[in-house]
């Protein structure tokens, strides 16, 4: 028999939404800027690969605020950390709003990327101590919601804004989100007493942690833009980064409970299989967000804006199973839930496999419906099956550790997938290329420049079907770990 859902009281929902509205202008903001990167070159004179830091410099710098979210919980009043976050952010978007070159831009980004990697974290260790594990699953479908309206809007307001104003403005936008934030903290979140103000900061754990994290998104990051894994500088941060990681783990070996991540969280075996689940999701959602809107502008032709609307009906899919995916994983555990929206995800996305620029785009549309009900109970479940079974003091460590992993499977999926498709696309218009010049088609030469357009735009599609199949594939692989999160279907009623 199946668990009665808990229901949770609405004013427990009141500060739910608050803390979602506090981590909205984050997760627009890092959608939005990808839009921006052109103009950017042009107004600060300067190169794609330096604007590009704009974004590595936020990654990073949220790979080293995560871990010290849990120090800050231990000495301050989570309300007060949490209003810091939001301060802070809002003036790292004041910074970069006025930034008089890409330097200064970059240094403003590190700002905003450091206050983000504190809120997000935060966002879900004070959803655990305000609503309990126990109905973990509706609360993670509402901290769902900005994870889906970001890359959802993100991208659609970005291309409205720099049609209709300016890239100053991705910033300016925050400023008004980021105040009205503050208000709503100050009037509805109660306080959140400081839970050990004698324990001390875990600093070597802390650097090391940070350490290893950026080391390896940075690694993979270089990756994704030189096309392949193994390149020197990918090489050298991803050994430096493991390295690291290795000498963390004799060092909370040693620190045992008082380390920042404790080792005896991994003893969770929900834990670990959310871990790995999520750390493979990020090719199966972040992965498909890349392919899909360049899908949409390289193969159909869409502008920016275009691809962005045409996502629509992903979102709508996801907002669609976002309330009964929390329920449901509240009810009967994240173990099924997961595995459903995994097999629902593998056939939403192996149907962009026969995709192509003559697809109608409502069959399209259905599709992304499916996809969208599919990713939105794979990612949400996962979140909160990390934290069943762990003990309230184990909550702030609880949320590093999920969001590490995260932060480095969104990079890993995005950089995995971007290698593949450019890898494919590449090799085979070089051995068509080989081809031709060796008179393996029988073309007329006043043809063979139209033959040789057509023949590489359609590499260019299989590049990306193959893309989509490799990102269905992965969908299945997550079904080995999500065979170790909660079943609660064999408890009895409360």
């Amino acid at each position: 028999m199946t668990t009665r859902v808990q229901k949770i009281p609405q004013s427990v929902m009141v500060i739910a939404w608050v803390l979602v509205f506090g981590a909205l202008a984050p997760l627009l903001d890092s959608t939005m800027i990808n839009i921006a990167i052109h103009n950017l070159v042009h107004d600060l004179n300067s190169s794609v690969t330096t604007v590009q830091w704009t974004i590595t410099g936020y990654l990073l710098a949220t790979g080293i605020a995560v871990p010290f979210s849990s120090w800050l919980l231990n000495k301050f009043n989570g309300k007060h950390v949490f209003l810091a976050g939001e301060v802070l952010f809002a003036i790292g978007s004041v910074l970069s709003a006025l930034s008089p070159n890409i330097q200064w831009l970059i240094s403003a980004r590190v700002i905003q990327g450091f206050a983000g990697g504190l809120i997000m974290p935060l966002l879900t260790t004070l959803l655990v101590q305000t609503a309990g594990a126990a109905a973990m699953g509706q609360m993670m479908a509402t901290v769902g919601l900005p994870m889906i309206l970001g890359p959802l809007f993100g991208p659609v307001l970005g291309g409205i804004i720099i049609k209709y104003l300016s890239w100053h403005w991705i910033f300016w936008i925050n400023v008004p989100v980021g105040m009205i934030s503050v208000l709503l903290i100050l009037w509805k979140m109660p306080d959140y007493p400081a839970q050990n103000k004698a324990a001390k900061m875990d600093f070597v754990g802390i650097v090391l942690l940070a350490g290893a994290t950026t080391s390896i998104i940075y690694g993979i990051v270089k990756a994704s833009k030189l096309a392949n894994f193994t390149n020197q500088t990918t090489l050298t941060f991803l050994g430096i980064g493991l390295l690291i990681l290795f000498g963390y783990i004799i060092w909370a070996a040693l620190r045992k409970e008082k380390a920042v991540l404790p080792l005896n969280l991994f003893t969770h075996t929900s834990f670990n299989g959310a871990g790995l689940g999520l750390l493979i999701a990020g090719t199966v959602l972040n992965g498909a967000m890349l392919l899909l809107p360049l899908f949409f502008q390289d193969i159909r032709g869409m502008t920016v804006m275009m691809a962005g609307l045409a996502l629509i009906p992903q979102g709508a899919g996801m907002l669609i199973a976002r309330t009964l995916t929390g329920r449901l994983t509240d009810s009967i555990g994240a173990k099924y839930v997961v595995l459903v929206s995994l097999l629902i995800t593998f056939f939403g996305t192996l149907s962009f496999y026969w995709f192509d620029a003559h697809t109608a785009y409502w069959l399209i549309a259905a599709v992304l419906v499916v996809r969208g009900i599919g990713a939105g109970g794979i990612l949400m479940p996962l979140m909160a099956d990390a934290y069943t079974g762990i003990s309230r003091k184990q909550v702030p460590a609880a949320s590093i550790g999920s969001r590490i992993i995260q932060n480095v499977g969104s990079a890993l999926g995005s950089a995995l997938i971007a290698i593949l498709v450019t890898a494919y696309s590449n090799a085979h218009s070089k051995i068509f290329q080989q081809q031709l010049a060796n008179g393996h088609f029988h073309v007329a030469a006043s043809q063979q420049a139209a033959f040789a357009r057509q023949h590489l735009v359609t590499i260019r599609l299989h590049a990306f079907q193959y893309g989509f199949l490799v990102t269905a594939i992965a969908a299945l692989v997550i079904i080995l770990p999500a065979l170790l999160l909660t079943n609660k279907m064999n408890n009895k009623s409360a």
